[in-house]
């Protein structure tokens, strides 16, 4: 935000230097960029916030000025008197609003007979100042206005108005709009439009179009001044890659109040500089702003909150300054605040102490002032995805970010979690990319193929962010997921071990859990290749190669393994506080094991079978080889060798002893999974 030094004099007066003002409105929360000498102004430029849409004009600098240096704020005075001669606005123009979402509220007002023609000197050399080339006398005074006060205009040339008739709407598919820059822009049903009877004339709160602009031969105007939704504007400015300072302004809601003044300030200065006459009336659609709601705020609470106390008349003075209104409390203890309609961005207490604390100075607050903390219990999730993280790091896996929303070909390799078709975005919030994505492993994917392009031939990537589930129901909200997703070296195996270690670091229960066999489609794994993990019926992911087919689409020249967890679903199951097992200070006995089992039986229903019979006495059960011997064993059988490590933490176990429990382990096993001791 460009401000001119000469044109703030209007409004406030500057008793400091420069320098000094730029630092205290920097320490106030308009951070200052630059200071710039135009002709023979001063100019500063000021960085303003997203939330602070007030100051978005000179006006609402200069009440932060005046507040900082204690002085009196000065609005210019509005005095309109309407013509009757001219005649009435209902019986030249008619308004109607056919979108009140998407433009709450829109006036008109009509003045006949201007001279269109240079601005003034004044008028141009201030709009120099601030950036803004002069095009004429009427065009000039409605970005004046604008740089002003923050609320965007525009002027009509009322001749151009078919059948004296404006028309708020959506665009209807296939318009097209030439606009003032004489550029055509093709609109859709999504955006606002100011139209006649034959079409529209502007893009509502971006851009008015060429053939109803001011020109050398206009007489008779019609003042536009409008509140637009700031969401329609954000999506058609985007959408169409036209950002104005109209534009900008209504995507962060100027002053609701400052519409009808605005509109009497543009007239008046027309009627100054460009002479004719203000037609009697205003045409109005739509309804005004809601009235805001006060705010309670606690005296006890500044001191709590900053660790400092502000006298309370000094909380009041700067709180009346700034345009609150204040309301004693019956007890004694509070006030309440009703905050001007300029500040969209005060809402709660907090924000009320915010404003204090930048008016009175950050600077007042002692660096060692004990602030009283509450410190936050991590959440179940956080300390889920903290170990989560550890193991995947430890392992040399690196942690990528890639985009929510995916090209629809990328969506189109499938996900293991749904096969509804992916929800899209209105708008491409990146180049092709418009599909909310429901699975990671496609990004994923891609990352890994812009690292072999790097010549980084194999890079083990994993992120963590959230996936989106259509519902079964269309209108209905998606399911939103936290994913785990990761993408390795084309070793399932080794893959596998890794979401072992992370259910056993995340639940402290591994032999919970079983590895099912996927026969079905399910996204960019190879259903011949992948494993589910479940606990009891609850699926918590899956496991697998990546399929050729879409590893050749990709252009991947490595075999890929891929790994997707759901986040939520682990979660439910966390060990809250990881407890360490005791030391022993006893000798351990290790014995090896060598069992003929069915091919198809997996590792972790072995060990847990060996956990079951082996009581407490057994603290480990570790996987040695598997290798097979079909002549002797026969066709289907695998043999699985594996060492159980027994230990006391009360005396030296005896053979004997663990010579009873090893049989009752091979017993076990023996009728619970079918698994026979190698005979030697």
């Amino acid at each position: 935000m460009l401000v001119s030094w000469d044109w703030l004099t209007d409004y406030v007066q500057l008793a400091v230097e420069p320098d000094e003002l730029a630092l205290r409105l920097a320490m106030a929360g308009l951070n200052h960029e630059a200071t710039m000498a135009v002709d023979d102004d001063v100019v500063l430029d000021l960085e303003v916030t997203s939330n602070r849409s007030d100051c978005l004009g000179h006006i609402g600098v200069a009440r932060e000025i005046a507040v900082l240096t204690d002085q009196e704020l000065r609005l210019p005075a509005i005095e309109l008197a309407d013509a009757r001669r001219a005649g009435a606005i209902e019986e030249i123009l008619q308004v109607e609003n056919r979108c009140p979402d998407g433009c709450p509220e829109y006036t008109a007002r009509i003045v006949r007979g201007v001279r269109v023609g240079p601005s003034p000197d004044w008028l141009q050399r201030r709009l120099h100042a601030v950036g803004i080339n002069s095009v004429n006398n009427i065009v000039d005074i409605t970005n004046y206005v604008l740089m002003e006060c923050g609320q965007p205009l525009h002027a009509f040339d009322l001749r151009y108005i078919r059948g004296k008739r404006i028309i708020v709407r959506y665009a209807e598919a296939g318009e097209k709009l030439e606009a003032i820059d004489h550029r055509t822009y093709a609109l859709d049903e999504r955006m606002v439009v100011i139209a006649d009877e034959d079409g529209p004339l502007a893009i509502g709160g971006i851009m008015g179009g060429a053939a109803s602009e001011v020109r050398e031969d206009t007489l008779d105007l019609v003042i536009e001044a409008a509140r637009f939704a700031p969401l329609a504007i954000r999506r058609a400015a985007r959408k169409l890659k036209l950002h104005s300072p109209s534009s900008f302004r209504f995507e962060r809601t100027p002053d609701p109040a400052a519409v009808d003044w605005a509109s009497r300030r543009c007239c008046q200065l027309i009627l100054e500089i460009a002479g004719g006459e203000l037609v009697e009336g205003v045409a109005h659609v739509g309804h005004p702003a809601d009235p805001r709601s006060p705010i309670r705020l606690r005296w006890s609470q500044i001191p709590r909150v900053l660790g400092i106390d502000i006298p309370q008349d000094r909380a009041r003075k700067i709180l009346n300054a700034l345009g609150f209104q204040l309301t004693d409390d019956a007890t004694g203890t509070a006030i309440e605040v009703l905050p001007p309609t300029w500040r969209n961005d005060v809402s709660r207490e907090a924000d009320l102490i915010e404003e204090l604390a930048r008016i009175y100075g950050y600077d007042q607050i002692p660096e060692n002032v004990p602030v009283p903390l509450a410190m936050a219990m991590p959440r179940a999730k956080d300390v889920a995805l903290e170990r989560i993280r550890h193991v995947l790091s430890a392992r040399g896996i690196d942690e990528a970010m890639t985009p929510s929303v995916t090209p629809s070909h990328w969506e189109e390799l499938g996900s293991p979690w749904s096969d509804r078709p992916p929800l899209t975005t209105e708008t491409q919030l990146l180049v092709g990319a418009k599909c909310l994505r429901r699975s990671l492993i496609p990004s994923l994917l891609s990352a890994r193929y812009q690292n072999q392009t790097q010549s980084i031939r194999n890079a083990e990537l994993y992120e963590v962010a959230t996936i989106f589930l259509p519902d079964a129901d269309p209108k209905a909200l998606p399911d939103e997921r936290t994913a785990l997703g990761i993408v390795t070296r084309g070793d399932i195996q080794w893959l596998k071990g890794v979401i072992e270690e992370i259910l056993h670091q995340v639940t402290g229960r591994l032999p919970e859990f079983h590895w099912d066999r996927l026969e079905r489609p399910a996204g960019v794994f190879d259903p011949h290749a992948t494993l589910a993990v479940a606990h009891h019926d609850i699926v918590l992911g899956y496991v697998g190669l990546v399929v050729d087919s879409v590893r050749e689409r990709l252009d991947l020249d490595q075999p890929v393994a891929a790994a997707e967890l759901d986040i939520g679903a682990l979660t439910l199951l966390l060990e809250p506080v990881r407890t360490a097992r005791p030391i022993s200070p006893y000798p351990a006995v290790d014995r090896d094991l060598n069992f003929v089992v069915a091919e198809e039986l997996p590792w972790a229903e072995l060990a847990a079978a060996c956990c079951e019979a082996g009581g407490e006495l057994l603290q480990n059960v570790e996987f040695r080889e598997i290798y097979r011997n079909p002549q002797k064993d026969g066709p289907g059988k695998k043999r699985v060798l594996l060492t159980l490590h027994f230990q006391s933490l009360d005396r030296t176990l005896t053979g004997d002893e663990v010579d009873a429990i090893v049989a009752a382990i091979v017993d076990h096993c023996r009728k619970t999974r079918d698994a026979h001791l190698l005979a030697a």
